[in-house]
């Protein structure tokens, strides 16, 4: 694994342990597999982004700040350039770019999302994540499973969910779908 996935997973570990909660409690807490949730302290797996956004929640922190070590300082605005959003997961065929990483306290994570033209031939990937969530396709075809619904949507389209509900994302027609995913 990347050594910034060994990093995320030690900053993790210590909030953990600083409450002094176990790691099986933690899971529990969060509605995580304990299995799962250790592999990703123990940085073997990388962490999903609603998984992140979930422990940085619960251990009121900045995901900028537990995904890059260093604090956000910016509290009446940031402006990200293009090209500088930092990425912020690294799992297979997808990306995503933190939108908003130098403001402090967001009620929200925006984020650009790619998902590769490989994940077409693939199985959805489903998860689960607390809150809710919006998607707004900007380039390609994304077909999205909410709960067993399967929606096909267009550059322009827009999608709220219910994140607790299990759901998954695939890009369609042989191209990347690149789209803004806002957790609340």
């Amino acid at each position: 694994m990347k050594e910034d996935v060994k990093e995320i997973a030690a900053r993790v570990r210590v909030l953990r342990e600083i409450e002094e909660i176990s790691a099986e409690a933690l899971a529990k807490e969060l509605g995580f597999d304990p299995s799962e949730y250790t592999a990703w302290e123990s940085g073997t797996k990388d962490f999903s982004v609603g998984a992140l956004v979930e422990i940085a929640n619960r251990f009121k922190v900045d995901l900028s700040e537990l995904v890059s070590g260093k604090a956000s300082k910016l509290k009446t605005f940031c402006v990200t350039r293009a090209g500088e959003a930092p990425e912020v997961s690294r799992r297979p065929m997808y990306g995503y770019w933190n939108l908003a990483y130098t403001f402090h306290n967001k009620k929200a994570e925006p984020f650009i999302v790619e998902a590769s033209a490989e994940t077409e031939n693939k199985p959805i990937n489903i998860n689960t994540h607390p809150g809710q969530e919006l998607n707004y396709v900007l380039e390609g075809r994304l077909l999205i499973s909410i709960s067993g619904h399967d929606i096909e949507l267009n550059p322009g389209d827009c999608i709220y969910y219910n994140s607790t509900e299990p759901h998954g994302m695939k890009a369609l027609g042989g191209k990347a779908a690149r789209f803004i995913a806002i957790v609340f």
